[in-house]
């Protein structure tokens, strides 16, 4: 009877284990390294920005940066404000990797420099992305 009692036990302790363990994790995760570029129709300036590290920005289920409009807005407002570019296109690139964020972002520059038509240009470091206070 004792033993009985003791597997008893022993199994409950083992399934509640288990149980806890399989829980589903949090489908958002915290803390994304960002770039973004900016191109533009009407003139030959491409404009890269520094490697950000942002942990308050999140990836959502299907891997996909949550608000990644309102960053591309937040360059293209800094652009137009700062450097005087207008009708300018923003496109942000993610990663929760650094060396593959850079691996990418070093493949997007060499594309751009292949035709030698285009200028590329850092934006000024005084940039940083920020958390929107507003969601899509």
């Amino acid at each position: 009877m004792r033993y009985t009692k003791f597997l008893c036990f022993f199994f409950m302790a083992l399934l509640a284990v288990s149980a806890v363990g399989k829980q589903p994790k949090d489908k958002k995760k915290y803390g994304v390294y960002l770039a973004g570029v900016s191109a533009s129709f009407t003139d030959s300036l491409v404009y890269f920005t520094d490697i950000q590290y942002l942990d308050s920005a999140s990836v959502d289920g299907s891997g996909m940066l949550v608000n990644r409009a309102a960053y591309s807005i937040q360059l293209k407002d800094y652009l137009e404000q700062k450097q005087g570019g207008k009708n300018r296109t923003c496109f942000m690139f993610f990663n929760r990797k650094q060396k593959s964020l850079q691996k990418e972002i070093a493949k997007l520059k060499e594309n751009y420099k292949k035709g030698n038509s285009l200028v590329i240009l850092g934006v000024d470091p005084e940039f940083k992305f920020e958390k929107p206070d507003w969601e899509w």
